[in-house]
């Protein structure tokens, strides 16, 4: 072998004794051709011969050991086997036990065919990533298609005092295999070596119907152990529409056993900071601003914009936060230090709030999991005032308004860091603002038409439009709402293909209001066209303009059986106006249409002033967000946004063409429409 130095990331060595150990000619009678294995070849599948999974936890350490023999009958699987990559976390290692082909019948060693490099896994420091990971590249010569790859190892974590959640919480989730492969043997083993007790939950498996069974929990005291085993095995999840199922793995508690262990650890760091002792300039500041509300929004907005946000993905493992004194005087931290720094703010200025655990990531799993203060990755900040409740993720950047007016977080479940704590689920949310609120006016006279758009930004739209324009070139913007509006007036339909910068001349985007109290964003696009109507094959001329963002096609689209749909839609409120020099239908069935939709999740009205030589449409949504629609509801939910689809998102005019035959030939066609 190339490496003639065991680095401290990796070894070569035999397996642990819980591992067990696999002499060279059991692998081979393992290695059978059968009917099962035949079939997988000839549907060009490739093909696993086994594979044996065991995953050991104690109070020292958490290990995972795998033992597999597959195909190399693709060429890009041959290629991934040639050169694959392992991740290894600080004081964990890498144990290769046995890297060999079974080649002709034979088994050859390719441990003196192997090169082993450890790598810095480390490319994101400059955006305050921080991680003592190491890659561990694995680049194995002279394997060749048709060989069949058996590669023996394990992953040992020691736990070190900064990993004394982890010594005293075990959470592990094993999820079914990718059910591309087929495998002869599949093998999993979990071996509890704790003192407390494992519990483990069993979800979305299914019967034979392929209905989800209700979930079973079951419990592994020390020296117990909990097997799944599997022969000539497909996995049959349905991947597009169904969970794969799981195991949740954690050690028995309950959600007030754990608030009430992790609890104390804040306490003790609130208990001990004092905002006068350690800041007394920032307290000045403070003192200084007279109105309460305005102090949150500075409290706020302070860490979000002053605490440089580092992500140290080894202290991440554990729950004890950094000082605020410290996070203070460095300007830097976590997501625990910066969220416990605004809370000793808000405690100075009065103001009740709490940290929150949360995971946005797994939030639709964590109702299916196991009580473990480990399913949580992130830590923010509730705050409730004056009767409502506001959460406020101390990690963001460039983000503005007073308490009500801020960006809204979506997600579900958060423990409270407080003495007997339950999971809570946030409650559904209507916004008290418009997110979008935009006026178009679109006046034609002759052949050319003047096109404005007046758009306010409120909450967490204001905030994203905030960045788009500071961060984006003022051309790429211009050619972004050019490229939307294209679209909007069906220009795509008769002249797809044309530059849009020669459909849409002298093209302007301005910023005309930016208030950071009330959190709004106001711009104004302007620009003229030549040849403003949408002409169809048969000559026929119109003016529309229809928003498809109004359309919600996640919701109109959605099919899963497993999966509820998430409503996490903004309100939106528009004013179109269409006039132009020309006689119009005025009753022409789209352009007079209006709809009012009452759904328990959204509300919806569309209604138009229409005109000799033009309409307006006004259109108002409003939905019920953070929540998952209920399947019994779902379809009705669906429905009511096909009747959003149904012409309802925007406005039409058709035009009277002037002369004498063509108001025959108009006539004829309204009197046998």
């Amino acid at each position: 072998m190339d490496n003639q130095i065991q680095i401290e990331n990796y070894r070569i060595q035999k397996p642990e004794a819980w591992a067990g150990n696999i002499e060279d000619q059991e692998l081979i009678n393992r290695i059978k051709d059968s009917e099962f294995a035949r079939k997988q070849a000839d549907e060009g599948r490739d093909y696993c011969y086994f594979l044996d999974k065991k995953y050991y936890t104690s109070n020292t350490e958490n290990s995972e050991y795998v033992c597999m023999a597959y195909t190399l009958n693709e060429p890009g699987n041959l290629e991934r086997a040639s050169v694959s990559e392992v991740v290894v976390e600080e004081n964990e290692i890498y144990y290769i036990h046995r890297i060999s082909v079974l080649r002709d019948g034979i088994l050859v060693d390719k441990i003196q065919d192997t090169k082993i490099k450890v790598l810095d896994s480390e490319n994101q420091s400059s955006g305050g990533v921080l991680s003592s990971n190491k890659k561990i590249n694995i680049t194995i010569k002279d394997l060749r298609l048709y060989d069949i790859l058996i590669m023996e190892d394990s992953r040992v974590k020691a736990f070190t005092d900064r990993d004394f959640l982890r010594k005293a919480f075990s959470k592990h989730v094993w999820v079914s295999p990718d059910n591309y492969w087929a495998y002869g043997t599949f093998k999993f083993t979990f071996i509890n070596d704790r003192s407390e007790t494992v519990a483990y939950k069993k979800t979305f498996f299914r019967d034979e119907k392929g209905e989800v069974i209700p979930p079973e929990v079951g419990y592994l005291k020390k020296g117990e152990k909990f097997l799944i085993e599997e022969e000539n095995y497909i996995n049959p999840v349905d991947a597009s529409r169904e969970i794969f199922p799981f195991i949740d793995f954690a050690t028995e508690s309950s959600w007030k056993d754990l608030s009430n262990y992790i609890a104390p650890i804040y306490e003790e760091i609130f208990s001990r900071s004092s905002l006068n002792e350690f800041a007394p300039d920032f307290v000045e500041k403070l003192d200084a601003i007279v109105d309460a509300d305005e102090k949150i929004q500075f409290a706020i907005e302070y860490v979000q914009n002053n605490i440089y946000y580092i992500f140290n993905a080894d202290e991440m493992n554990g729950h004890k936060p950094q000082e605020p004194a410290k996070t203070y005087e460095t300007k830097q931290g976590d997501c625990k230090a910066k969220s416990v720094l605004l809370k000793v703010i808000l405690d100075y200025l009065g103001v009740d709030s709490s940290i929150v655990l949360v995971n946005f990531h797994t939030d639709f799993y964590i109702k299916y999991y196991l009580p473990s203060l480990l399913s949580f990755n992130h830590v923010i900040v509730k705050i409730n005032h004056q009767g409502e409740s506001y959460f406020v993720d101390a990690t963001i950047r460039d983000e503005f308004g007073l308490l009500e007016n801020r960006g809204f977080i979506y997600f579900m479940h958060y423990l409270e860091i407080k003495q007997d704590s339950e999971l809570q689920e946030r409650k559904s949310y209507r916004y008290p603002y418009c997110c979008i609120d935009e006026k178009v006016e679109f006046n034609t006279e002759g052949n050319t038409g003047q096109l404005r758009l007046t758009t306010l930004y409120k909450g967490n739209r204001a905030n994203a439009m905030r960045r788009f324009f500071k961060n984006t070139n003022k051309r790429e913007i211009i050619d972004s709402w050019n490229n939307f509006l294209f679209y909007s007036l069906n220009y795509a339909g008769d002249r797809n293909g044309t530059d849009v910068r020669n459909v849409f001349k002298d093209a302007t985007i301005d910023v005309i209001g930016d208030d950071k109290k009330l959190n709004e964003f106001r711009i104004q696009y302007q620009a003229h066209v030549e040849n403003p109507y949408f002409v169809d094959p048969q000559k026929n001329r119109f003016l529309m303009y229809f928003d498809r963002n109004v359309i919600k096609a996640s919701a109109r689209d959605f099919i899963h059986k497993d999966l509820l749909f998430w409503h996490n839609f903004d309100s939106e409120k528009y004013e179109i106006n269409l006039y132009t020099d020309q006689k119009i239908d005025t009753n022409e069935k789209y352009t007079v249409q209006e709809c009012t939709i009452s759904n328990p999740y959204f509300d919806y009205t569309s209604r138009k002033k229409v005109t000799k030589n033009g309409a307006t449409v006004s259109i108002d949504y409003k939905p019920l967000v953070n929540l998952e629609i209920p399947e019994r509801d779902f379809e009705a939910f669906r429905e009511a946004h096909h009747q959003v689809a149904d012409s309802n998102f925007g406005l039409g005019i058709d035009i009277i063409e002037p002369g004498l035959m063509n108001m025959l030939k108009f006539s004829f066609k309204k009197k046998f429409k």
